[in-house]
């Protein structure tokens, strides 16, 4: 078989060309990115390569980089006319988003599922199976890909992101949380101070208090705390939010409006995460020394002044640096773990429900793995 080039259109970002082939066969090759502001103008001269008779004609989508939904909408109607008219026509070589979009517009069949579970199965089996629709139903490896991906274009073209979300974001997960950030951190600082009181007053140190509370709520207590409270709040807001999405198909609206979905939903709470948590932690370190002067004062008849005097003297800068530090890298796991649950939602309310719960649990459990690493880090990096 001998093909060669008979003709070709091109517009803005794309080009399509023609490829005649022996016994009646043709196809047209199209390259670029096909966005319908750029190629509704130009189309004709698509549908005129595509009106030459040929009893099969293919339309290679290959060596295209972008589809959208409306220019999904074009080939379909143009493919529709083909048909009418006695030629065969067919769609392949499609891969990643531009096979997404055209199984979202029904050009290609979604694949089958293929699970057969038998009638009955063991406890340990079960437990197996469950753990593995688990596994496969979070896409976590996806999901990593596809944001190291989008970042990449993110870093490229910074404009891509939708900035104008992040402020309004900020404001839910910091502004709105901050009172129950305050309270449940002064509670610490208090129990915490109280605790040790206990036993310092035993040795007449109780000066000491300031030093325990000090050290305990800038580097550990504060941080974990405020990334806690924001996980519950905000992460289980941001998963429901995007599963909720999910579910009703705006998710599947954006892309067909060529809106990147991590661009325009992932990314603004990722920044604003990272962001609000480090602003949040060095008020809860305020807030958390305020509940141990508190007891100081009242408990062990300490003045201001003086413990204050020892707080400074035992808390150094690196202490708060160290904890508010790590608060952004909380806010980050957050963030992710939050948006990658309520992207794989499946199943209507239940299975947002299920994203939910995922979610908060998993990023309590990876908050708690990070906190141990980094101390032991940090603890090696002092050493």
């Amino acid at each position: 078989m001998n093909d060669h080039p008979v003709t070709e259109a091109s517009g803005p970002g794309y080009r399509v060309q023609r490829i005649e082939a022996e016994e009646g066969r043709a196809a047209l090759l199209f390259a670029g990115e096909l966005r319908f502001r750029q190629c509704f103008a130009s189309w004709q001269g698509v549908r005129e390569l595509a009106r030459p008779a040929a009893r099969h004609l293919a339309f290679d989508l290959s060596r295209v980089d972008h589809l959208d939904g409306a220019a999904t909408a074009l080939l379909l109607e143009l493919k529709s006319e083909l048909d009418g008219a006695g030629t065969e026509a067919e769609i392949v070589g499609a891969t990643g988003s531009v096979r997404a979009m055209l199984e979202l517009y029904g050009a290609h069949p979604a694949q089958p599922s293929r699970k057969t579970p038998p009638a009955k199965i063991g406890i340990l089996d079960q437990i197996g199976r469950e753990t593995r629709e688990l596994v496969a139903e979070s896409n976590a490896l996806d999901f990593v890909g596809d944001v190291a991906l989008a970042g990449a274009h993110a870093l490229r073209r910074p404009s891509v992101v939708n900035w104008a979300d992040v402020p309004r974001l900020m404001e839910r997960a910091g502004a709105d949380g901050l009172p129950i950030v305050l309270m449940i951190s002064f509670l610490v600082g208090l129990v915490t101070a109280f605790q040790a009181a206990i036993q310092l007053e035993q040795f007449g140190a109780s000066i000491f208090v300031a030093d325990l509370v000090g050290l305990s709520v800038t580097r550990e207590l504060a941080p974990l705390m405020t990334a806690i409270i924001v996980a519950g709040r905000s992460g289980a807001a941001f998963s429901a939010e995007l599963g909720t999405m999910r579910v009703s198909e705006e998710i599947d609206a954006l892309r067909t409006l060529g809106l990147d979905p991590y661009h325009f939903l992932v990314f603004p709470r990722v920044i604003a995460l990272v962001l609000v948590l480090p602003l949040l932690t060095i008020l809860a370190d305020v807030v958390g020394v305020a509940g141990g002067l508190l007891v100081a004062l009242l408990k062990l008849d300490l003045t201001a002044a003086a413990y204050l005097a020892q707080t400074r003297q035992a808390v150094q800068p690196w202490d708060v640096f160290s904890g508010v530090a790590k608060t952004a890298f909380f806010g980050l796991n957050i963030a992710l773990i939050a948006c990658q649950r309520g992207l794989a939602t499946r199943g209507g309310a239940e299975g947002v429900g299920r994203a939910t719960t995922s979610a908060v649990v998993t990023s309590l459990f990876a908050i708690v793995l990070l906190d141990a690493i980094f101390t032991v880090v940090l603890d090696a990096f002092e050493g």
